[in-house]
């Protein structure tokens, strides 16, 4: 089925006016390439793309890091220029050295918490009840037993006021 589908994939450029112009390849060996803005033949204007090609067609082989930063943010459009061989090369060092850098400045913290462990007395037992948020922060805590008058509500015992009581 390869074949056919390069054929058929052919055919559609000539016939669409695609005009794939070939960007960069990184050093996994993924194809980029750029498709300008064209009308087709029915005169719809078509936006430009940015196309991958992977190195590895199949799908299920595919991994996140596959594409390198650089190129995924040229895909996505979020940088206007495609990247070079020696911005990726200098990226993929800084990334390496920050990786070192962070395993030296956790394994030095691992230390010094050790050592100050040692050093400090342990901290005074508190007792926190409740939360700030709670109605009844600062207070006794509340009762179980209910507080209700509703043992000793009638229905109909009590009236409004008429209104011109209320105006006098």
């Amino acid at each position: 089925m390869g074949w056919w589908w390069s054929v058929l994939r052919s055919v559609w450029s000539v016939l669409s006016k695609e005009v794939r112009e070939h960007v960069g390849t990184d050093h996994l060996g993924n194809k980029y390439y750029y498709i300008p803005k064209y009308k087709n033949w029915r005169g719809q204007t078509i936006r430009e793309k940015r196309i991958v090609e992977a190195a590895n067609r199949k799908e299920l082989d595919y991994e996140a890091g596959d594409i390198p930063t650089e190129w995924e943010a040229w895909i996505r459009r979020t940088r206007k220029t495609p990247p070079t061989m020696e911005e990726i090369l200098k990226n993929e060092k800084y990334r390496e050295e920050i990786k070192i850098k962070s395993k030296d400045f956790y394994e030095k913290d691992k230390l010094s918490k050790e050592t100050s462990e040692e050093l400090l007395p342990a901290p005074a037992a508190t007792q926190i009840k409740g939360h700030a948020s709670a109605p009844h922060f600062g207070k006794e805590e509340p009762s179980v037993a209910p507080t209700s008058t509703g043992k000793t509500f009638q229905p109909g015992s009590w009236m409004p006021e008429d209104s011109k009581r209320q105006n006098q």
